[in-house]
């Protein structure tokens, strides 16, 4: 296989059964697998999403997964994909309340607690001015993962979020 071509593999448990291959985003995988108990990402990143249309949980996967847990998935439920195929530098902004308001903090780098830089637990809003970021919902990349590329996130529910907490967040950068 090339080494540009980035793809993923959804299969049975274990890598065994048919087998379905993406190698760009994928809104809607019900078509081709009705569960989807291991994952092997040949080369890139992967945003997988429990619902069509990149809704419901979210999660970040890069290398093998021979089952649904080791992705920290609740269930065997993929119904849609995004390739993440960004090179290049990263900034970010984030700020106490809605629209871009209130305290602001600009970010290059990862942050592994949210509260120990910003003074706050709560981001309302979010500016994404370079690369593609993840937000965790608890500190040390931990709990609900929420995917975000360039853009402004005028609201925690724009990012698909269901409270403001964000207790950490990262580049995806591992290629």
């Amino acid at each position: 296989m090339s080494s540009i071509w980035s793809g993923i593999k959804c299969r049975f448990l274990n890598f065994q059964g048919h087998a379905h291959e993406s190698s760009s985003d994928c809104a809607d995988l019900h078509p081709y697998f009705k569960r989807c108990n291991s994952i092997r990402v040949e080369s890139g990143c992967f945003m997988i999403y429990e619902r069509p249309n990149y809704m419901g949980h979210q999660y970040f996967l890069k290398g093998e997964y021979p089952e649904y847990q080791r992705w920290m998935g609740f269930s065997s439920s993929v119904r849609s994909c995004r390739l993440i195929p960004y090179r290049g530098s990263y900034r970010l902004r984030i700020y106490e309340k809605t629209d871009l308001g209130g305290h602001v903090m600009e970010f290059l780098d990862d942050c592994p607690c949210v509260s120990d830089r910003f003074h706050h637990r709560h981001v309302y809003s979010c500016n994404v001015m370079n690369g593609y970021w993840i937000f965790y919902e608890y500190p040390n990349f931990r709990g609900r993962q929420y995917f975000l590329k360039p853009g402004e996130y005028r609201r925690y529910r724009d990012w698909c979020a269901t409270c403001a907490i964000v207790g950490s967040f990262r580049r995806v950068t591992d290629f």
